[in-house]
């Protein structure tokens, strides 16, 4: 297959950036993307994907950072223990009512403030980002690479984790490279379907083997 040929099939089949399977389909919006914030939050511990979906996919009984905090703690670890995120559900838990707090308190609930705040610089973005409890560097990136779908100044954004599955498919692991293989609309679903391929064993077999 061509290196364009590769990335269509990659859209095709892993495509689905990691909100949409969440049930929250991003859009430039303050609920979505705090929802975005709670997906990157859980995604960025040492648990399964899948896991971290679902338990994002729970959470989203709390769409708000205002509902988040206004939860109760149990109400947070119920929500977690029914997507089966129990390693770190007491833990994230209080993350996430600290986080809420944050959010409420530095940008009045709408995380378009953070990127106001910003000004088009990626890296102070994800500084702002980073003071997110429990997030950190690599819940930064995660929440770019997804966000880049509605915030234009992120693209295109491919990290070490998607450039990693990039090398994998045979792809460029140059970023302006990769970008060119697709339209730009499409770099947050070619990033979840590179990191997804890092993830799945067995996944870019099957997305590559002619049928």
């Amino acid at each position: 297959m061509s290196e364009r040929s590769t990335a269509r099939a990659l859209l095709r089949e892993a495509g689905t950036t990691y909100a949409e399977q969440a049930g929250a389909p991003l859009t430039d919006k303050p609920s979505p993307l705090y929802r975005l914030l709670v997906l990157s939050v859980l995604l960025s511990t040492r648990i399964k994907a899948e896991i971290a979906v679902a338990a994002a996919r729970e959470l989203g009984e709390f769409p708000t950072a205002q509902r988040m905090r206004d939860a109760t703690w149990q109400q947070r670890v119920d929500a977690l223990g029914r997507g089966h995120y129990v390693r770190y559900d007491e833990s994230t838990a209080t993350a996430l009512g600290r986080g809420a707090e944050l959010v409420l308190d530095e940008y009045r609930g709408d995380l378009r403030r953070l990127r106001a705040e910003a000004d088009g610089d990626v890296p102070r973005m994800r500084e702002l980002l980073c003071e997110v409890p429990s997030l950190g560097p690599v819940g930064a990136h995660i929440f770019c690479r997804e966000a880049q779908a509605v915030w234009p100044e992120l693209r295109p954004y491919f990290d070490k984790k998607a450039l990693s599955g990039a090398e994998q498919a045979g792809l460029p692991t140059d970023v302006d490279r990769l970008a060119r293989l697709v339209e730009p609309d499409d770099y947050a679903r070619l990033s979840a379907a590179l990191v997804r391929i890092t993830l799945e064993k067995g996944l870019l077999q099957e997305i590559t083997t002619p049928a």
